[in-house]
């Protein structure tokens, strides 16, 4: 990632009290398949990150690389640097990377025992459950700490199949959807319901990855753990405890993978589960091939809306751009362009006003706007 440009918005990823945490993101910081602990350092309700590990960045700060913004968590070379810059034990060791396969390498394995045997709680967004890991249990038992499996689902018993609940849900809903897997549609969707907020139009997300589970999200579930058959009724659940537990102007739906990947289907489940009335597709204009698959070649824009149009009775509301490997004259003619050929609005949420992400879904739905005005009367 390319720290060119200042962020719009900087996401706190230091809560005034919380949970001390270390990411743990070796050799991965600031790529796709660091996209964990990318995210952790841009936005966590639930931890105080301390730092994040990566020998390969060590030295830097964090929000600098990602962003251009420093926010103060230095990028430290080891565990053990990471514990003498806190100046004690941090509470947590969060595993900060998500590889395609989601499991842990030998090394990995290693630095992850290291932190328990320090005393470490471990988190863990990986496909590979380490409570049920013979070795990290014991460990992890010898030093009295706890795993958290993020990804592990419920009991088949208590998981929701599709009930029509959603019908019942009277707030607009937005998907944040994309062309690619690790593309920013969390960062997109956390960035835009922190300025829907902030303009007096109550926004609640509701997260469908790991990553926003263990940053804090309220609502939301690990989608791609699930099996298929109740992807979609859990996706409709989270909206509907969300609609009814805050009673929100409007709900952003954090969308996964893509609608056209052909390994990352759960867009469908989003799209059936949430049924929303507008979606914003994010996409970045540079990637020629898909992230984890080099051998397919990357959709566009214009084709991505096109399919979730066919596919669902929805809209495509706006563009917004990733922009890596894009200089700021090319990010601007990258929105001038996708404006021009698709008629929606286009925005980069990253280097841009988010007041532009605002208006895109005010222009969609302006009740949402006569809605603010009362309020604030």
């Amino acid at each position: 990632m390319s720290p060119l440009f200042p962020t719009a918005s900087s996401t706190a990823a230091r809560p005034a009290t919380g949970t001390t945490a270390v990411v743990y993101c070796e050799g991965q910081f600031g790529e796709q398949d660091g996209k964990t602990a990318n995210g952790l350092v841009r936005h966590s309700e639930k931890y105080q990150v301390l730092s994040v590990i990566d020998s390969h960045q060590a030295g830097a700060d964090a929000g600098a690389f990602l962003d251009g913004t420093p926010n103060g968590i230095p990028v430290l070379r080891d565990l053990a640097e990471a514990i003498a810059h806190a100046g004690r034990v941090p509470d947590f060791l969060i595993c900060g990377v998500a590889p395609a396969d989601g499991l842990l390498s030998p090394a990995q394995r290693v630095v992850l025992l290291d932190g328990i045997s320090r005393g470490m709680h471990v988190i863990n967004g990986l496909h590979e459950f380490l409570n049920d890991d013979a070795e990290f249990v014991a460990a992890s038992l010898l030093a009295g700490v706890t795993i958290t499996d993020v990804r592990r689902p419920k009991e088949k018993k208590d998981l929701k199949l599709f009930s029509g609940r959603i019908f019942d849900v009277t707030c607009p809903r937005i998907a944040v959807l994309g062309t690619d897997g690790a593309i920013g549609k969390r960062t997109t969707a956390t960035l835009l319901v922190q300025a829907l907020n902030a303009q007096g139009i109550k926004a609640v997300m509701v997260g469908t990855g790991q990553t926003t589970l263990i940053q804090g999200g309220k609502y939301g579930v690990a989608l791609d753990a699930l099996v298929p058959q109740f992807c979609s009724g859990e996706v409709e659940a989270q909206v509907v405890a969300a609609f009814e537990g805050e009673d929100p102007d409007v709900i952003v739906v954090e969308g996964q993978g893509a609608l056209s990947h052909p390994a990352y289907l759960t867009s469908a489940h989003i799209l059936r589960g949430s049924r929303p009335a507008g979606v914003i597709v994010q996409h970045a204009p540079k990637r020629e091939v898909l992230g984890d698959f080099p051998m397919v070649a990357m959709p566009t824009a214009a084709s991505e809306v096109a399919l979730i149009e066919a596919f669902a009775d929805t809209k495509v509301i706006g563009i917004t751009i990733n922009h890596e490997l894009m200089t700021d004259d090319e990010i601007s003619g990258a929105i001038d362009d996708h404006e021009l050929e698709l008629g929606i609005p286009a925005t980069d949420p990253l280097t841009r006003p988010l007041d532009r992400l605002v208006d895109m879904v005010l222009l969609a739905f302006p009740e949402l706007g006569a809605g603010r005005a009362l309020s604030e009367r």
